[in-house]
């Protein structure tokens, strides 16, 4: 049973799946920072990689929660375009998983929620993540550098980067690049990639 206060504040979201929107089958993930407020109104921004090309968007919105802990929301970006979700969350509102339910749209994902602001101090020293097929153990220390070991990702060594909406940035060299969102008290770090022409989520879980 969930009230229907259960969910309010600000959220990370991460999504990854296949969508047939542009009439054939391509890979999109999407991350998210998204409030949802106690008028039932969002508001945010999302970023989305398809196929490889980076594109961000400001977004507002509206939702619906029932008793039953399922709830419903819909997005509209600066452009005039809408997308539509559904989801169930935990009791306590602190994870929401959750699929688009567009026509075409076959991404799945996870939203967590996230503090209202966040310093490097809200950085875990160590996370657990699979990376395609590879996992491993991202490291990281108080100045800001990451280490990757276990994992065959070239590379190793890398900097992150925490904003003041918890959103970070994780660069390894010039040659990846990974945009962020810190949820769960910092327990979660919801990532994809952004370098052009890569299409990856990664969920880093701390240890």
């Amino acid at each position: 049973m969930c009230r229907e206060t259960e969910v309010a504040g600000p959220y990370g979201a991460q999504s990854s799946g296949e969508t047939t929107i542009s009439g054939t089958r391509k890979p999109a993930v999407t991350l998210s920072r998204l409030v949802f407020n106690a008028d039932k109104s969002i508001s945010g921004y999302s970023s989305v990689s398809f196929d490889g090309l980076l594109l961000g968007n400001p977004v507002t919105g509206t939702y619906e929660t029932k008793a039953d802990c399922s709830m419903t929301w819909s997005l509209q970006d600066d452009s005039g375009g809408y997308q539509h979700f559904s989801g169930s969350t935990a009791q306590g509102g602190n994870k929401i998983e959750f699929q688009q339910t567009d026509p075409g749209a076959g991404q799945h994902g996870i939203m967590a929620r996230t503090p209202d602001a966040c310093t490097a101090v809200d950085v875990r020293p160590q996370y657990t993540f699979t990376w395609g097929t590879a996992k491993g153990m991202l490291n990281a220390t108080a100045d800001g550098t990451i280490t990757i070991a276990g994992a065959e990702i070239p590379p190793s060594s890398g900097t992150i980067q925490v904003d003041s909406d918890c959103v970070v940035h994780l660069e390894f060299g010039e040659e990846i690049k990974l945009r962020g969102i810190l949820v769960s008290a910092g327990a979660e770090i919801l990532a994809i990639r952004i370098d052009p022409g890569k299409t990856t989520a990664v969920r880093f879980i701390a240890r």
